[in-house]
Formats: C-alpha cells, sequence, structure tokens
C-alpha cells in the first residue's frame, strides 16, 4: 500500500489503480482490510449519515430564504470523515470550506455549527464570516477562510514550528483538485518537501473546480504525481471508501511521526451535489455522469459492510435518522431565537485596547441613529 520515500531521496510515482478496500457492494479485499473495530467504523459511518442529513437541511433552510448560504459535502463524506478519524486527538486540522463535518466528528457542537449559519450573535465568529466560514480551534481544527488554497501553507507552517519544537504533532490540511493551481499549494509543497514537514496534503478529487472540470485544471498524468516535482510522497486512494481512505491516511500519519515527511493523497472522490448553493451544476454536467458515480456512493458502501458484518440494521439507521433531526430541530429553532450580534461587538478582537479614535467610531456607531429594518 506504501509508496515511501527516504528524507531527501526522489519518491517514485504514484500508482494510477486506486488503492481501494471496499467493492461497490461492501465486500472487503482481505489483502487490503485494515480491520477496524466495528465500534469505529461504525461510528464513521454514522458521522457520515449525519453530515449528509446537515447538508440536505441545511440546502432546504437556505432555499426558504432562512440563512443566506451554504456548502454541503454530498458525495464527499467518506473522504472527509474517514480521514479525519485516522488521525490523533492531538494533529491539527487546516480545512477548506466544506470539511465542517470534520469539526462535528471531532465534538464541535451542531448549535455552536448552526449558530455560524445564521450569523447570529452566539455564533463563534460573531457573524463577521459567511456561513459555513467556523473556527473550532477547541477540537484542533483551523479558522476557514474563502481564498482558495491558503490553508495549505498554514499547515505547512504549523506543522514546522511543531517540528522545530520537537513537538509530535502532524497537520492535515484539505484542499480541492482546484486549489492545485493557486498559488499557496505550490508554496506549501515546496516548503514541506524541502524541510520534511509532518503535513499530510488530503487532495479532495471531486471531478469539478465549481464549473472547472479536472482535464481542464492539469496535464500532469495525476493529481497525486504533483508531489514528484516536489520529492513529497503521494498515493491514490478511493475516496468513496471509508476503509480505504482510513488505512492510507493512518499510514500517512504514521510516517509523518517517523520522521519520514509529508504525504499527499489524492482521494478520488465525486461532488455529486452542487458546489454550492449558489451554483447550478446542471448548467456545465450532465445527469448521466452524476447517475454513474451514485454509484460508487460512499454511504451506501459502507452501511453495506456493517450489514454484512452484522453490525447495523434497518432500525439502527432510523433511529440515527430520528436522532439527527431531533437534534436539528433544536439547534435550529434555538439559532433562529438568538438575537443578532451586537453593533459593538464589530469593534472587538482586534487591539488589546482599543484606540481612541475607535472607540469614538465605537460610540458613535452604538448611539447614533439606526437604519430601520423592513
Amino acid at each position: 500500500m506504501d509508496v515511501v520515500a527516504k528524507p531527501g531521496s526522489t519518491p517514485p510515482a504514484a500508482p494510477r489503480k486506486l488503492f481501494t478496500v471496499l467493492d461497490l457492494d461492501g465486500r472487503v479485499d482481505p489483502e487490503s482490510d485494515p480491520k477496524l473495530d466495528a465500534a469505529l467504523v461504525k461510528r464513521i459511518y454514522e458521522a457520515m449519515v449525519r453530515t449528509r442529513l446537515v447538508d440536505a437541511r441545511l440546502l432546504k433552510l437556505q432555499r426558504q430564504g432562512r440563512i443566506g448560504f451554504h456548502v454541503g459535502s454530498e458525495g464527499e463524506e467518506a473522504a472527509i470523515i474517514a480521514s479525519t478519524a485516522a488521525l490523533r486527538d492531538d494533529d491539527w486540522i487546516f480545512p477548506c470550506y466544506r470539511e465542517w463535518g470534520a469539526a462535528l466528528y471531532r465534538g464541535f457542537s451542531l448549535q455552536a455549527y448552526i449558530d455560524n449559519m445564521y450569523g447570529n450573535g452566539n455564533d463563534v465568529v460573531k457573524g463577521r464570516q459567511m456561513p459555513d466560514h467556523i473556527v473550532a480551534t477547541g477540537v484542533k481544527f483551523g479558522s476557514i477562510t474563502a481564498p482558495i488554497g491558503t490553508q495549505i501553507t498554514q499547515a505547512v507552517g504549523f506543522a514546522w514550528a511543531a517540528q522545530r519544537k520537537r513537538e509530535a504533532i502532524v497537520t492535515a490540511s484539505y484542499f480541492g483538485d482546484g486549489a492545485t493551481s493557486s498559488n499557496d499549494f505550490h508554496a506549501g509543497m515546496n516548503f514541506a518537501g524541502v524541510y520534511q514537514v509532518p503535513t499530510l496534503f488530503l487532495l479532495r478529487n471531486n471531478g469539478w473546480a465549481i464549473s472547472v472540470p479536472t482535464e481542464q485544471q492539469t496535464h500532469s498524468r495525476t493529481f497525486a504525481d504533483k508531489g514528484l516535482g516536489y520529492g513529497v510522497t503521494a498515493m491514490r486512494v478511493d475516496g468513496n471508501d471509508a476503509l480505504a481512505v482510513y488505512s492510507v491516511t493512518r499510514s500517512a500519519v504514521e510516517r509523518a511521526l517517523r520522521g519520514e515527511g509529508p504525504t499527499l493523497i489524492e482521494l478520488v472522490t465525486y461532488r455529486a451535489g452542487a458546489h454550492s448553493s449558489s451554483d447550478d451544476p446542471s448548467a456545465y454536467r450532465v445527469n448521466l455522469e452524476v447517475d454513474e458515480a451514485a454509484r460508487r456512493d460512499p454511504l451506501r458502501r459502507l452501511r453495506a459492510y456493517l450489514e454484512r458484518h452484522h453490525a447495523y440494521s434497518a432500525a439502527d439507521q432510523v433511529a440515527l435518522e430520528e436522532r439527527v433531526q431531533a437534534e436539528l430541530n433544536v439547534c435550529i429553532e434555538r439559532a433562529e431565537a438568538a438575537p443578532a450580534p451586537s453593533i459593538e461587538s464589530m469593534f472587538e478582537d482586534v487591539f488589546e485596547e482599543l484606540p481612541p479614535h475607535l472607540r469614538e467610531q465605537r460610540d458613535e456607531c452604538v448611539n447614533g441613529p439606526r437604519a430601520k429594518r423592513h
């Protein structure tokens, strides 16, 4: 499974064939089976289902005009959740805008996430960011920012600092195939390769960078091969196979902890839904492509595996869905009842002591006439 290069050497090309454990019907390849504990697999599966149910509900809320925006991860749940599960609790995640499910898996509260979607007074970022742009440092999940690829250099810098301090920390940076054309991807990969930084580059190749297909994104043989020029070991894995994703990610963590440097993991998956609630994918892709990709649905495959091993039932599924919907109902009700962020909060969190000219602006803003809401 591993494609390993010694520090300072040139790694071999990543194989074209995807590393896979599960077939489309949930049967296991005994040679690649990581033999995970059934309780862990069930936890991963339930987190994947929870993510998809939250996705569907938030899209409805956006269409109803109750929230302004949403970035979903339908079809990419295994790539996100299973890789997160393979990290250790002390490892830091530097996410794109599609990995909020990873924060929930790590324990970030659903209420806090829903508050962010509404940008209310309880929002962790106080309504200053667009929805889905959370920060969850309590679960070692960095701030989500909109510019493409910036989290890559952040992850590398954090890991390099930990390395110099002799702290056994690995960082994981998630990004899409479109981000491989960004400046930060090249800067981050080069730095990590030169200094053998313990960073995992988790590249979700979901077929599309909004409306740009992968074949127009690069002329390289595979996205994993982009690691070659930087001396970074690379792997290609079926991103819709949760067991394969877990296995490859865990192997990369162990490599990093042994001092063998970074790994680029191309998670070949598919974006089943729109890029965001502002996107209409029917304008640039055909239904046949979507239907074909549905055969590889990560939830269906992992549930089939659990059922084959008598670790999950239809009753379990119903109970899970009812539990998630009930939790969502409570969170939405509380979020909609919460007040808006205070006006004075706009002036907080930048200066330890607010300068006089900003104090004057704050007071004028708070005490001055307010526009009427319609």
